[in-house]
């Protein structure tokens, strides 16, 4: 039983480690010293036969062994903590740790509104969210989950499109005011000034379409002065008026229905972009992942 308690024991310090990238870190939250931690690694990669992490004097990284027995074993011990709260008459509960990865557009203007709300309905739940323009190692770092559009990074993760959102061609009243307002897709080719958006997969900026019923404008040659990589500049900048642009509508509701933004060919405006929630591991998501997924959708729908 004392070996099977230690065994455990490491588990949950291999878990600590990769959610935190450090041993120091990971001995703060588990109240163990670092060379305490470096001995129960050490019992824990004699036990399975494998070396689990390369560290060096700057970094923690799991191997790609430990990758695959991390992948393996972090769902069992989500679950495991999930039976114990259950027995303790606390399943409906949300608790625990969860970890997601997002992409900053959806973080800046979906999730952060409606952030408040969700942890005062869980407060027993511990929530971080790290934004980022890529999905990267959701297994070595440590995430229970990511959200980002457009279609899937890695056949290596499992993926589940959540939605789907229009692409919308926007400008301020300002910019209408001053520029005129293009009536069709290809008027913006003369005199109109647009702003651009960095394609995290390509490093390059999006191509502009324009869909309607079965028509569909493939590639149109757009120009401007700047080009952006986040969207809540984007959109700051084009409610100041410095030119077209093009959103994702799910994240630019209120500035449509405030009127601080015009759509201007809504004719044209079929084009689909999916959101995916990548997980790590082909288990059952926890109770924690199936409850911030639910929120998710509820918020899109806004």
């Amino acid at each position: 039983m004392a070996t099977d308690s230690r065994l455990l024991g490491g588990l949950d310090l291999l878990a600590a480690v990769v959610e935190t990238g450090s041993f120091v870190r990971a001995g703060q939250r588990l109240g163990l010293s670092q060379s305490g931690v470096s001995r129960a690694v050490q019992r824990l990669e004699e036990r399975v036969g494998v070396r689990l992490f390369d560290r060096n004097a700057r970094a923690v990284r799991l191997t790609d062994e430990g990758r695959s027995f991390h992948a393996r074993v972090a769902p069992l011990l989500s679950a495991l903590g999930e039976a114990v709260d259950g027995a303790g008459s606390a399943a409906a509960s949300v608790r625990g740790r969860l970890r997601v990865n997002s992409d900053p557009f959806f973080a800046s203007s979906v999730l952060a509104p409606h952030l408040p709300r969700f942890l005062a309905d869980h407060p027993e739940l511990e929530l971080e969210i790290v934004v980022r323009d890529h999905a990267g190692d959701l297994v070595a770092e440590g995430f229970d989950l990511a959200l980002r559009f457009g279609d899937p990074e890695s056949a290596a993760v499992i993926a589940r499109r959540l939605l789907r959102t229009r692409i919308v061609t926007c400008a301020a009243p300002s910019y209408l005011e001053s520029c005129g307002r293009p009536r069709q897709p290809r008027d913006l080719l003369h005199g109109h000034t647009c702003i651009l958006f960095i394609d995290p997969t390509t490093r390059r900026p999006f191509e502009w379409e324009f869909h309607r019923a079965k028509r569909r404008i493939s590639n149109v040659p757009v120009r401007g002065q700047l080009t952006l990589n986040d969207g809540a500049t984007a959109i700051a900048t084009c409610v100041a008026g410095h030119g077209v642009a093009q959103f994702m509508e799910i994240g630019v509701r209120r500035e449509l229905a405030a009127g601080s933004l015009i759509e201007l060919f809504p004719r044209w405006g079929e084009e689909l972009f999916p959101l995916h929630v990548l997980y790590p591991s082909r288990f059952l998501p926890s109770a924690r992942v199936r409850t911030f997924l639910d929120f998710v959708v509820s918020i899109s729908k806004l």
